[in-house]
C-alpha cells in the first residue's frame, strides 16, 4: 500500500509511522516527491485494515496498490524517476543517445567509434565485453581487456559506459569500468541475479525478455527495486513473434504503456528490435515520437567484418544522419537530443 504523508509532517512523525508499519509486518520504502513524502508499505496482507495507518499522526491518505509491481508503479511515485549518471539525466527532457559496437573488438575500433559517438551528440558508449551468443562457437567477447578499452575510449571523449553483465560473478568486475549495468533479454527473469544487482550502487538497464509481457518486465524491475537499487532503466528491444521480416517485433506501444503505469524511464533499442540497419533509423525516429527517454543503437566502421551483429549496425555516416533527424523530431514534441 501507499501511505501519503501530510505536507507539514515532522521527521519524528515519519519515524513513528515507519515504526508502526514495520511492526505491522511491512517492508517500508520512502519516496520524497516534489510536494509530499510517500511511503511504500510492501507485504502480502490482503486482510490488513488500512484504518490502522490512516489514524496515525502525519498521515494524509492510504491507498492499496492494485498492480503486482509496487515500487515501480505510478501509484507509489507519481513523478518521473530521472536517473542521473554523472550529470547525464535519463528520464528528463533530453532524449539521451547511447551508441557503439555490439562487441568491443580492438583498441583501434572502440576508440574510433567512441569519437564518432561523441562528435555527433551521443552521451553514452555502448559495447559488449562479455557476449551472450546463441552459438557457443561465436565470438564471446574480450572480457576484462574489452572493458578496459571501452573505459579508456569513453574517458577520452567524455562519454559514459553501458555494458552487459551476464552473471552474479561478473558484477564486481564490471562495476569497476561501467557507469550503467545492462541486463540482457535472456537474463530478464534470472531473479537471484536481479536481486544481487539490486544491491549495486550503479544504475541498471533492464532489457525486456524475448517473449515477456509488459507486466512480467515490470515485475523483473521490481526485484531490483525491492533489493534497494532505485536507479532502474527499462529498455524495449523487441519481442519474438511469428514475423520473419524483422529479427524481432518492435513493440513501440510499450513505451507509452510503461510511462502510464510506471515512473521508471524507458528507452528503445531499435538495432536489436529490427536486426537490419535499414530499419533502425525509422524505428529510432518512431521511438522518440512515442516518448522514449533514450535511444540505443549499434554502429560500426566496417559492419561487413564485424564479429557480431554487423547487419544491424549503422555506418558512422548513417549515425550522423540519424542524430540530425532525432533532433528535429524531439524539437517537435518539446524535447531535446
Amino acid at each position: 500500500m501507499v501511505v501519503v504523508l501530510e505536507k507539514n509532517v515532522t521527521e519524528q512523525q515519519i519515524e513513528e509511522i515507519i515504526r508502526h508499519l514495520v511492526d505491522f509486518g511491512f517492508d517500508v520504502h520512502k519516496s520524497t516527491g516534489i510536494e509530499q513524502i510517500v511511503l511504500g508499505a510492501i507485504g502480502v496482507k490482503p486482510d490488513f485494515d488500512i484504518r490502522k495507518v490512516k489514524v496515525l499522526d502525519g498521515v494524509q491518505e492510504v491507498y492499496r496498490i492494485t498492480e503486482p509491481f509496487k515500487l515501480a508503479s505510478r501509484t507509489f511515485k507519481k513523478e518521473n524517476t530521472v536517473v542521473d549518471v554523472k550529470g547525464v539525466k535519463i528520464g528528463g527532457n533530453e532524449v539521451v543517445v547511447m551508441a557503439g559496437p555490439c562487441s568491443v573488438e580492438s583498441e583501434e575500433q572502440i576508440f574510433s567509434l567512441a569519437g564518432t559517438v561523441a562528435k555527433f551528440g551521443g552521451k553514452i558508449l555502448r559495447g559488449g565485453a562479455f557476449k551472450p551468443r546463441t552459438s557457443p562457437y561465436s565470438f564471446q567477447g574480450l572480457g576484462e581487456e574489452g572493458l578496459k578499452m571501452m573505459r579508456q575510449a569513453a574517458d577520452k571523449y567524455n562519454l559514459l559506459v553501458v555494458t552487459e553483465v551476464m552473471q552474479i560473478e561478473q558484477i564486481a568486475l564490471i562495476e569497476e569500468y561501467a557507469d550503467i549495468l545492462q541486463v540482457g533479454a535472456r537474463n530478464m527473469q534470472n531473479y537471484p541475479f536481479l536481486k544481487e544487482l539490486g544491491k549495486s550502487s550503479k544504475p541498471v538497464m533492464l532489457k525486456r525478455g524475448l517473449a515477456a509481457t509488459i507486466e512480467e518486465w515490470m515485475m523483473s524491475a521490481e526485484y531490483i527495486l525491492a533489493s534497494g537499487n532505485r536507479d532502474v532503466i527499462l529498455c524495449e528491444r523487441g519481442i519474438r513473434t511469428f514475423e520473419t521480416y524483422t529479427r524481432n517485433t518492435f513493440d513501440l506501444s510499450a513505451i507509452p504503456v510503461v510511462h502510464k503505469k510506471s515512473h521508471l524511464p524507458v528507452i528503445a533499442d531499435p538495432s536489436h528490435a529490427t536486426g537490419y540497419r535499414d530499419q533502425v533509423i525509422p524505428m529510432a525516429r518512431a521511438a522518440v515520437a512515442a516518448g522514449a527517454d533514450a535511444i540505443m543503437v549499434e554502429i560500426h566502421s566496417n559492419p561487413e567484418k564485424a564479429l557480431s551483429d554487423g547487419p544491424q549496425s549503422l555506418y558512422p555516416e548513417q549515425y550522423e544522419r540519424m542524430m540530425l533527424e532525432l533532433k528535429a523530431i524531439a524539437a517537435a514534441i518539446g524535447r531535446t537530443v
